[in-house]
């Protein structure tokens, strides 16, 4: 038997005053069932009051980052199915609908807006360069076939949001929402949504080179903590590398002369050879610990009742 699905529109802001009220007006009218949430990363300017004029439901996250709002959010909020939108009206509310039918209808945990810009200024052309690298990274990593990964538009289920253990505190938190379902092996699909540009007086708070590289150790923390055995293989692989650097001449030069001239290297040689394998042994012990909690993350997530039995409203 059916039920008809409770919605929650979920908006992260952060000094929008400009852009919000917008937001919040076309996701009530295309979703006039679903309660429109907007957590206030203690803007500086109007947000909040404008947020709440405009009609949705207003509350505050001190903690500053974006990933710190989103942990509040999926631990406060009871709902059905999420909404996850960004606040600077860049993207389009009157895909929402699809991205709904599209989650219930084929019961997946997690439907992204693969972003079309729309106008010459949606992206920047670092933010494009950067958003391909790092898709191409986690696609091999990760094994995860996914085409717009840092994406702030996405519709889940409750037994995602509900299993899902944030740990990020900026823009990293996409990467984990992406690496997430791919680790527990969620159905997923990503649907094409329009990207425009910002409206006049919204400023983005991505900054090019520094979330670039925030991102970029959030993936090598992910790979660190969950697949372990890639992650020290190649710290084995670059310490058994820079061993043979070192080691090859000292031996070549013993076989000639059967004398050892430099023994210092000879011993740092040694040394990295034994890190090397200690890094490795590392990783297979980790391996296994990291296997066993995959299988509790997903028995937490099978616990939670999927979309199947939804209907929306």
């Amino acid at each position: 038997m059916s039920t008809t699905a409770r919605i929650a529109v979920l908006i992260p802001c952060y000094n929008e005053e400009a852009a919000i009220a917008k937001v919040v007006d076309d996701f009530k009218m295309t979703l006039p069932n679903a309660d429109v949430y907007v957590y206030d990363n203690n803007s500086k300017d109007k947000t909040a009051e404008v947020a709440h004029a405009a009609g949705a439901i207003v509350r505050t996250e001190l903690r500053r980052g974006k990933g710190n709002v989103i942990r509040r959010m999926f631990a406060d909020i009871e709902a059905d199915i999420y909404l996850l939108v960004d606040g600077d009206d860049t993207y389009d509310a009157a895909t929402a609908p699809v991205f709904l039918q599209t989650l219930v209808s084929d019961g997946l945990d997690m439907v992204s807006g693969r972003r079309i810009a729309v106008g010459g200024n949606a992206y920047r052309t670092g933010h494009v360069m950067g958003n391909q690298l790092l898709n191409r990274a986690t696609v091999m990593i990760f094994r995860l076939k996914v085409l717009d990964m840092l994406t702030g538009y996405r519709v889940f289920s409750r037994r995602f949001v509900k299993s899902f253990p944030v740990t990020a505190e900026g823009f990293s938190i996409e990467t984990e929402l992406t690496v997430h379902a791919g680790r527990l092996l969620m159905p997923v699909a990503e649907v094409d949504t329009p990207y425009k540009e910002r409206p006049r007086g919204s400023v983005s708070k991505l900054h090019t080179w520094r979330d670039g590289l925030r991102i970029v150790f959030a993936i090598a923390r992910l790979v660190r903590e969950e697949r372990p055995l890639v992650f020290f293989a190649a710290i084995c692989a670059l310490l058994i590398l820079l061993s043979l650097i070192l080691g090859v001449p000292v031996v070549l030069e013993y076989l000639k002369t059967g004398l050892v001239p430099r023994l210092p290297t000879a011993v740092l040689s040694m040394g990295l050879m034994l890190l090397a394998f200690l890094s490795l042994a590392s990783g297979l012990i980790l391996d296994t610990v990291t296997r066993g909690r995959w299988e509790l993350k997903r028995l937490a997530y099978l616990a939670v009742s999927g979309p199947h039995d939804l209907r929306l409203p």
